[in-house]
């Protein structure tokens, strides 16, 4: 169209090869998502593929800023409408009644939809410029984030890349490059798709908007899941794992550590503490993490990726504030990757 003269060469590459049905990794605020065109079943099998998915594990439908929300779900309650404005673009994934012409592969065969406008440039450029190229002017790029499933997300480009070599040399997957993820870790999914069956807002994955946040634009605490809720992202026991086996240890064990470690195993060690206040052993590599929990986040699933190369037989967490849901996204992602190696 000849409006795609406004984008970056790059850009509108990536959108044709979406609109071909091809896959495209894209960075996003929170992690680099593995993009397919939403509407076409077949691109999103390949999303399945690539990932090692299960088909019934529903994607988010990434749409720009000025997307027709109601082309993709059949009701927006109010409450969709004030998250909306107080959070988009941004990490908040919500969960809507699916309109029923779009295709069920994308949810995971559920009568719902994830729908998410994220806020990085890149996304943004890309999503537009899609949507620009669609027909219907309605294009929507599903996208989980672009690791095999199960494993920790990629933050950058480069992480994508050491995640998908056969997949990018093949040609199956093209990665759009740009700056790493700022967030870093996955979105906050609020499932709104029971409101009319008076089911208020339910909060399916903490995120970076908080807990308290969304409740001072509800007016209400969100809920906790319930057996009712619908499938989504992130929701498994065991997730978020580094290749390296994790365990969470408590402050008051970590002076222990010496006697735990086998002889012949070095562990990485992650904790708050002042690291030369700890005991001292050749088998113990100590990190020092932030105590800020939005600069923990940005960095956490990078430094898992690293520590994963550096031949450490256990990664072991120092356990995160429980009283403060500021943390309540990392405790969610750190639980869930230890809950791998249960």
């Amino acid at each position: 169209m000849s409006d795609t003269y406004l984008f970056d060469s790059s850009i509108i590459e990536a959108a044709k090869k979406l609109l071909n049905g091809e896959l495209v990794a894209f960075p996003t605020e929170t992690v680099y998502g593995l993009g397919a065109d939403a509407e076409n079943p077949d691109a999103v099998a390949k999303i399945y593929q690539a990932k090692g998915r299960p088909a019934n594990h529903p994607l988010i439908v990434h749409i720009p800023p000025d997307a027709n929300i109601q082309y993709w779900t059949s009701s927006v309650p109010e409450e969709a409408f004030a998250l909306m404005e107080a959070f988009w673009p941004g990490p908040l994934t919500l969960i809507l009644p699916k309109a029923d012409h779009i295709p069920s592969a994308v949810s995971g065969g559920q009568n719902s939809i994830g729908i998410r406008c994220p806020s990085h440039p890149v996304a943004q450029q890309l999503l537009k410029a899609f949507a620009m190229l669609k027909t219907n002017g309605q294009g929507g790029v599903a996208a989980p984030s672009a690791n095999k499933f199960g494993h920790v997300s990629p933050t950058s480009a480069a992480h994508v890349l050491s995640e998908f070599p056969e997949e990018i040399a093949s040609g199956i997957l093209s990665v759009l490059e740009g700056d790493d993820s700022e967030i870093g870790i996955e979105s906050t999914i609020v499932d709104l798709s029971r409101v009319k069956d008076g089911v208020g807002a339910v909060l399916l994955r903490p995120g970076h908007i908080t807990r308290s946040q969304l409740a001072e634009v509800l007016g209400y605490q969100p809920a906790s899941p319930d057996k009712s809720a619908p499938r989504v992202s992130g929701s498994l026991k065991a997730h978020y794992a580094p290749n390296t086996p994790l365990q969470l240890i408590k402050e008051a064990d970590l002076d222990r550590l010496p006697s735990l470690v086998p002889a012949i195993e070095k562990w990485a060690v992650l904790t708050f503490a002042d690291i030369d206040t700890l005991p001292s052993s050749s088998n113990l590599n100590y990190f020092n993490v932030s105590t800020n929990a939005q600069d923990y986040a940005h960095d956490i699933y990078a430094l898992l990726r690293q520590l994963d190369t550096k031949g450490f037989q256990r990664i072991m967490v120092q356990s995160l504030p429980q009283d403060d849901d500021n943390w309540e996204a990392l405790n969610d992602r750190l639980q869930r990757a230890a809950a791998a190696f249960e």
